[in-house]
């Protein structure tokens, strides 16, 4: 069976956003353009680290460029997007790998979402080799998600993303672990319930 490679070039949507309560909630990457929506499931971490790392890769190609890239500084407010996820939403696949690059011919942010894949192995060595063959294998590897996103779209999704992942629980002030609404057991007091 051939790899499924759902591409958005451009998508007139790309976003991270949440379904559930704080402490409870599935995070998703949507693409979408036109009638066609794709929602992949990640985790809180992916999400944070995907936005992280697209904000300096893109101050680093400003950089570069001496500032003449068609990158702006910071997300534009005219583009931002704070719209939920469009519904309904069917998860495609969950993540297990993303890639950014940047094509500076076309100066577009490349960003590549993975299926997750479960290998079977007898030792570390077998399993390096299965990883290898996995990911030199473009046509029978796992579903991908590829999107390609001007600077600006970057900026965007960038600050949608860590507005998404710091909007959930508040941190304990004592041990920094998520506060649930009910309060939480805090290391720091030996164990015992700290309200919210």
């Amino acid at each position: 069976m051939s790899r499924q490679v759902f591409l958005y070039d451009p998508p007139e949507r790309f976003v991270a956003g949440t379904v559930g309560l704080p402490g409870r909630r599935t995070f998703f990457l949507q693409a979408t353009a036109g009638p066609r929506v794709t929602s992949v499931v990640l985790e809180k971490t992916q999400v944070a680290a995907l936005a992280e790392r697209m904000d300096e890769l893109l101050d680093e190609v400003v950089r570069r460029s001496g500032g003449n890239a068609a990158v702006p500084a910071v997300a534009p407010t005219e583009i931002s997007d704070s719209a939920p996820l469009d519904t309904p939403i069917e998860e495609e696949f969950r993540v297990g790998t993303m890639a950014l690059a940047w094509d500076g011919e076309e100066e577009r942010m490349v960003v590549e979402a993975q299926a997750l894949v479960e290998l079977d192995a007898d030792s570390e060595e077998d399993l390096a080799e299965a990883e290898e063959r996995l990911l030199q294998d473009e046509e029978n590897g796992p579903p991908m998600l590829r999107v390609r996103l001007t600077g600006a779209q970057a900026r965007a999704f960038a600050k949608r993303a860590l507005d998404v992942v710091n909007a959930g629980r508040p941190p304990c002030p004592l041990c920094s672990l998520p506060l649930d609404p009910e309060g939480h057991v805090c290391p720091r007091q030996n164990g015992y319930r700290r309200g919210a």
